[in-house]
């Protein structure tokens, strides 16, 4: 990953760096790296972000198909 530093700017450098590793979700996965999840717990996880993440795009098309 990669950011300019432009005019000698360094705080905005890291205001974008910040925001791209936050877009990849490093911070996230720094997280959930700092102690260890047993496996069962971690499917159980994975499957309810995903139904999270299910329901957040029917949303969304919902909305979309919704207002036209």
């Amino acid at each position: 990953m990669q950011v300019s530093v432009r005019d000698n700017n360094v705080e905005q450098a890291m205001r974008a760096l910040k925001k791209k590793l936050q877009r990849e979700g490093v911070f996230r996965e720094m997280k959930l790296k700092d102690y260890f999840e047993k496996p069962s717990l971690k499917k159980a996880r994975e499957k309810d972000e995903a139904i999270r993440r299910t329901r957040k795009l029917a949303r969304k098309k919902a909305q979309r198909e919704g207002g036209l």
